[in-house]
């Protein structure tokens, strides 16, 4: 279970951004920061301006620890090409990332909650492991007895978000495939995103 139910919605008043572009937000009427100093605005330095690119991608993928979210840095390190690049198409591989991004749930928090129940099924195998990562033609299938489940339904005909190119979906028998890792470009980040700042925070 996420360690951040109660507080999610804080983290969008705390980056001052819809993170995830629900109507539900509390930043959509109080479009500053929590508590009593949150209307107080200061220029940030550049380290403040790379944590809060950080935490916001971090954040945005709603259960990644510290660790993991490093060790997916240091990796598209290793990998050739763009580094930026790189850490967008290690995040989006996450199991956890393409439930949501397939719609089975509404929230990040939930698709983490679903795969770790035991609900996804990957190329017809039972994975309850929100970070494995996904390989370009993978299939995704969601369980039999969380097919009907109410909050799937809606979440699935929900237009708050659309089904980006590379994954492909049926959501009449809820199962999908995750065709291709994404480009930045690709990713539909209701805000925007700059790994390129995350890259430089890890640097310094």
């Amino acid at each position: 279970m996420t360690k951040r139910v109660t507080a999610k919605h804080k983290i969008d008043r705390r980056l001052g951004v819809n993170l995830w572009g629900r109507v539900k937000s509390p930043f959509n009427s109080r479009n500053y920061g929590p508590g009593q100093h949150g209307q107080q605005r200061s220029k940030p330095s550049d380290y403040g301006v790379q944590l809060r690119a950080k935490q916001k991608l971090k954040g945005y993928y709603g259960n990644i620890s510290e660790s993991q979210f490093r060790r997916i840095y240091q990796e598209a390190i290793r990998r050739r090409g763009d580094t930026s690049e790189n850490m967008i198409d290690l995040l989006e591989r996450r199991l956890d990332a393409v439930v949501y991004r397939m719609k089975f749930v509404s929230t990040p928090f939930a698709a983490r909650q679903m795969v770790n129940h035991g609900h996804i099924k990957v190329n017809g195998k039972r994975v309850n492991i929100p970070s494995y990562r996904l390989k370009d033609g993978d299939e995704i299938e969601l369980s039999n007895s969380m097919r009907e489940n109410v909050n799937v339904v809606i979440a699935s005909q929900s237009g708050e978000r659309d089904v980006p190119d590379y994954v492909e979906v049926d959501h009449k028998h809820m199962k999908g495939k995750f065709v291709r890792g994404p480009k930045l470009a690709d990713v539909p980040y209701p805000v925007q995103m700059e790994p390129n700042l995350v890259i430089e925070f890890y640097s310094r």
